[in-house]
């Protein structure tokens, strides 16, 4: 066993967590820590950023799983804001299924480079000022408010994640906020909608390269990450509810900024971080 390996994806693991539900782009992260640690082949890598983000999600399901059970359950037996919820997280998550089975392999091949994650980044980090300096009426202070009309626009925003840079986290959170739910709702439903759209991308993929990944060590150091992510991200769940309580997002934005005009700087300038 290849214990420097396993500690790569350790650390993969814990970027993941970290960077799954802040509205900062996880896959972009991903992708940079892949790079700046050599970490694996680059087939097996890419299967492995998209098959830990189910460990994140699990954290999800383990933190919420009686609001989320209520949300199932609500669907057949009619109680309001179970249904409602689960509804909401439903008629949401369609579009993204749709346009993502349809055009997300086109996106990726005209858009997945650095330039276009830069843009996506800062593009998104004045978005985010805008809003909080914005605010909107509230109409949804919990998770259980929202309602289908708003579940409906969101699940478009959400669309907008496809694009590199752009973060399914930042696009839902954000969009929410602009549709009336508060921080701490808007942040809980992104939380939701991550669980058809991650787990859906990630057996599919697993099914897709079900040939990349092969013998024991390869499928330990998947477990591993999956693991490790699912440890770090419910940390995180639980930190950034407490800290959307009390404060903004624009921390975020002007990481995403920062981040964005750094990448530009060495896209047009080949300068090499490592």
């Amino acid at each position: 066993m290849d214990l420097i390996l396993i500690l790569k994806a350790i650390v993969m693991g814990i970027v993941e967590g970290i960077t799954e539900f802040l509205p900062i782009s996880s896959t972009g992260h991903l992708i940079l820590a892949s790079e700046i640690m050599n970490f694996w082949t680059t087939e097996k890598s890419a299967v492995f950023v998209v098959a830990i983000q189910m460990g994140a999600i699990a954290a999800v399901i383990y933190q919420y799983w009686s609001r989320l059970w209520g949300a199932a359950t609500g669907i057949i037996t009619g109680e309001p804001q179970g249904r409602r919820l689960g509804l909401g997280i439903i008629v949401a998550s369609i579009p993204i299924i749709l346009i993502g089975l349809t055009l997300g392999q086109t996106v990726k091949t005209l858009l997945f480079n650095d330039v276009a994650v830069a843009i996506g980044l800062i593009v998104g980090g004045l978005i985010i000022i805008w809003v909080e300096k914005h605010p909107f009426k509230i109409n949804a202070p919990e998770v259980e408010n929202i309602t289908f009309k708003q579940a409906v626009y969101i699940g478009l925003i959400q669309v907008l994640s496809l694009i590199p840079g752009t973060s399914r986290s930042g696009a839902t959170i954000i969009g929410g906020m602009m549709l009336g739910l508060s921080r701490k709702s808007a942040t809980e439903f992104s939380f939701f909608l991550g669980i058809p759209v991650i787990i859906g991308a990630g057996l599919l993929d697993l099914w897709q390269s079900r040939g990349v990944l092969q013998g024991s060590e390869d499928w330990t150091v998947l477990a591993v990450g999956l693991i490790t992510s699912f440890v770090s991200a419910l940390l995180l769940i639980r930190a950034l509810v407490a800290y959307v309580a009390k404060r903004d997002f624009m921390v975020f934005a002007w990481y995403r900024i920062a981040s964005g005009l750094v990448i530009l700087l060495f896209a047009f300038t080949g300068w090499k971080l490592w």
